[in-house]
């Protein structure tokens, strides 16, 4: 009976004379938000994007339908008001798809669309309720899709968040102002110089050694992506891909941005907290600011977009607040989005040689903006306890990213994708912890342990495993491909 009803629903719905302004304007904007929700879900689960992807997507295309339909009325000279509909249901729901799939306006698509729309609406407008009716089915679709997403909303485990109580209530004998910056992608100095990099300059090097600064050979992070990597990093605990259910940590953003056990330990001891960074990248999902401060206001973060784009600069940001609150400790996390790592899909690979020359271009960018930084630092902070620290490797010797999710047979490349450079300057010691400090997610245990004055902290430490999310090729389900030893393994988690 119920499979009768719907039916005849339908077949109402297909006969009748009706606009249906209301329900032409839902099901346009429906499965492109249900679409851009489901795979951008860490970006958007708050109110305020639920209340701004409602008007977008949903409120504006219906006024707009009912405001053209209205203006349609009183057109005397031709019967353009049938053509409405079927434009606008079509257009609006191309529109909003493109920009659900590539997270910003692109001109020339748009100019497709368009004139895909005018055809709809001049050959098709007799079968547009047909149309609205395959929306609405695809709707249907979407909400399936997205009920996983719920499900891990819901049962997300938090347990990994959790730390020692010793390490959570450490207290620092020394409280200089700590510098943690961050080039994005840029490989160790072990791996930099050989193969697939193979870069000839060794300037940065020697720079980072007369200033004072001790090296960490072969050190590594323990994940593959920005957002995975960092958040083990800040809340000095491994997260696992949360068992491989995502290719990034869910709430990853928050982890990183709003509490962590980094920041926690910081403001414990009396530290202001600053975030500066080049891309609202961070920021996507409009986390609650943890730090005290933010070069970047929320006002400039966009609903919908990847949070990459035109760099801002950070040097200006930390001369202000440098000089700030006198006599209070800071701590300066300093995003910077240089060198990066080579594309992350196969159609915008330029070929390995091609990604390896766009990388070492990016990384001279990124060398210089580092030096500038440091330079500033030490000239007005020469007590400064500065960290540099790259999230992840450039992935260079692959074709793209994308190639990760596949098992790696060659040893080079896995290091390619976790080598990361870590230079430390420590104000009054040489080498602190070497051989000790290995991967990111130790890092705050070996820069705690240094301003406590207690090396006993170095004797509770995360494994210092490496780890990739594995889709095919092999089982599903995240693998960890480096060991705590640092050699090249597959093993599932």
């Amino acid at each position: 009976m119920a499979q009768t009803s719907k039916r005849s629903l339908v077949q109402k719905f297909l006969s009748s004379t009706k606009d249906y302004p209301v329900l032409a304007g839902v099901l346009a904007g429906l499965y492109p938000l249900l679409f851009y929700a489901t795979n951008n879900f860490t970006l958007v689960n708050t109110w305020g994007h639920f209340f701004y992807f409602t008007a977008v997507f949903i409120v504006i295309p219906i006024l707009l339908i009912i405001a053209f339909l209205a203006v349609g009325k009183n057109i005397k000279n031709g019967d353009y008001k049938k053509y409405i509909i079927p434009f606008l249901s079509s257009f609006i729901f191309l529109f909003l798809m493109h920009i659900s799939y590539y997270g910003m306006l692109k001109k020339k698509i748009t100019a497709v669309l368009l004139l895909v729309a005018v055809l709809v609406a001049l050959f098709l407008w007799k079968h547009v309720k047909k149309l609205i009716v395959i929306q609405g089915i695809l709707a249907i679709i979407g909400f399936i899709t997205f009920i996983p997403r719920i499900y891990q909303a819901l049962s997300h485990d938090t347990s990994w968040h959790t730390i020692s109580t010793k390490l959570q209530n450490v207290s620092f004998q020394k409280k200089p102002n700590i510098y943690f910056i961050q080039p994005d992608g840029m490989v160790n100095f072990t791996e930099l110089y050989k193969s697939p990099y193979n870069y000839d300059d060794k300037s940065f090097e020697i720079f980072l050694e007369t200033e004072g600064f001790s090296l960490y050979p072969n050190f590594r992070s323990n994940y593959a992506s920005t957002l995975t990597s960092n958040s083990a990093t800040m809340m000095m605990k491994h997260h696992y891909y949360d068992g491989g259910l995502s290719l990034e940590t869910y709430n990853a953003r928050n982890a990183i941005v709003s509490q962590n056990n980094v920041l926690n330990i910081l403001k414990n001891n009396g530290y202001k907290t600053h975030l500066l960074t080049e891309l609202p990248y961070l920021l996507l999902n409009r986390p609650e600011m943890g730090f005290d401060y933010c070069n970047i206001s929320y006002d400039d973060v966009s609903f919908i977009g990847t949070g990459l784009g035109d760099p801002v600069a950070t040097l200006e940001p930390l001369k202000s607040q440098l000089n700030s609150e006198r006599g209070v400790p800071k701590f300066f996390f300093i995003e910077i989005f240089n060198p990066g790592h080579i594309h992350g899909s196969p159609s915008k690979s330029e070929g390995i040689e091609g990604e390896r020359q766009l990388w070492l271009t990016s990384l001279r960018e990124g060398i210089s903006n580092v030096k500038s930084h440091i330079s500033f630092i030490k000239e007005n902070d020469p007590d400064a306890l500065i960290v540099i620290m790259a999230d992840h490797g450039g992935f260079v010797g692959l074709g793209s990213t994308s190639e990760v999710y596949a098992p790696i047979e060659d040893p080079t490349l896995i290091r390619s994708v976790f080598s990361s450079n870590l230079a430390i300057h420590w104000p009054d010691s040489k080498d602190y912890a070497q051989g000790e400090i290995k991967s990111a997610v130790n890092i705050f245990r070996a820069l705690f342990s240094y301003l406590s004055e207690d090396k006993s902290l170095l004797e509770e430490t995360e494994e210092n495993n490496s780890y990739l999310v594995i889709k095919e090729g092999a089982p599903s389900g995240v693998y960890k491909v480096i060991d705590t030893s640092g050699a090249v393994t597959f093993k599932k988690q």
